[in-house]
């Protein structure tokens, strides 16, 4: 890792309006770009599939009451097994939200939704955080490209994207056979089949190896979570540096001002 520095963080598609948590590792990424010079790569990890990760958690902005808000999807399966980059918007929903948003943010982010044009979740997210400026001199690495999979190192815990009842999804890989899980101790077992790297992705525990082998970042910006689980002798020579502190982390983030809402602890 020479020449110059490299500032990473990563992050799943963080809701219609990005997190303030995803904010602060953005933030927290440019002031330390100011700080030592270099690039910042966002690592974005559309190729998850849990679709909790895309809820938006906003505030009516005249009785502070909590809103959450969320994409729908084509069907069941879709929505809890595709990876989010293959997890289709279905028809209309963008009108609907868009009347659903009307008391919670302003005219301007309002718009912005507006002119988001996306068939699926992950590139909608994308499309809407660069809409938002949030972007804007960042290079983009997705953990759905193919390019990006076969690049990558080979790890021994991972996901597979495969096809099942019509849909595609993302199914760990379990020696002999797949696994998608139901929920608690339940497992829906899937025959193994032929797969190659670029059907590839890794599991939390290997991601950042996996990511680290392709993007070789000199520092990487860690979230909250993030610190209780990296194994951070996966990426040797890293510098890690904490997200900034934001409050509310997990509400939406809006550029413009709006209405605090109520005090409440952090998550």
């Amino acid at each position: 890792m020479n020449g110059e520095p490299v500032i990473c963080f990563g992050q799943q598609p963080s809701g219609i309006f990005p997190r303030r948590f995803l904010y602060a590792k953005i933030a927290t990424a440019r002031r330390l770009q100011q700080l030592i010079g270099g690039r910042i790569v966002f690592f974005y990890h559309d190729s998850d599939h849990d679709p909790r990760e895309t809820r938006t958690v906003l505030h009516d902005r005249r009785t502070g009451a909590e809103r959450t808000l969320n994409f729908t999807f084509e069907n069941k399966l879709q929505r809890k097994y595709a990876p989010l980059y293959l997890k289709r918007i279905p028809a209309h929903w963008q009108e609907k939200t868009t009347r659903q948003l009307e008391p919670l943010v302003d005219a301007a982010s309002l718009e912005m939704f507006r002119r988001v044009e996306a068939t699926n979740v992950a590139d909608f997210c994308l499309e809407m955080y660069r809409h938002m400026g949030l972007l804007e001199g960042m290079t983009l690495a997705r953990s759905s490209d193919a390019h990006f999979r076969h690049a990558a190192c080979e790890v021994d815990d991972y996901f597979v994207d495969i096809p099942h009842e019509g849909e595609i999804v993302r199914a760990r890989y379990a020696g002999d056979h797949f696994e998608l899980h139901e929920g608690g101790s339940s497992f829906l077992r899937l025959p193994m089949c032929a797969f190659d790297k670029g059907q590839v992705s890794p599991s939390r525990d290997t991601r950042l190896r996996w990511m680290q082998s392709v993007i070789e970042c000199t520092h990487y910006v860690a979230g909250a979570s993030e610190a209780d689980y990296l194994d951070r002798s996966q990426a040797p020579g890293v510098q890690f540096i904490d997200r900034d502190f934001i409050e509310h982390s997990h509400d939406a983030f809006i550029p413009s001002p709006a209405p605090s809402p109520p005090s409440r602890g952090e998550g």
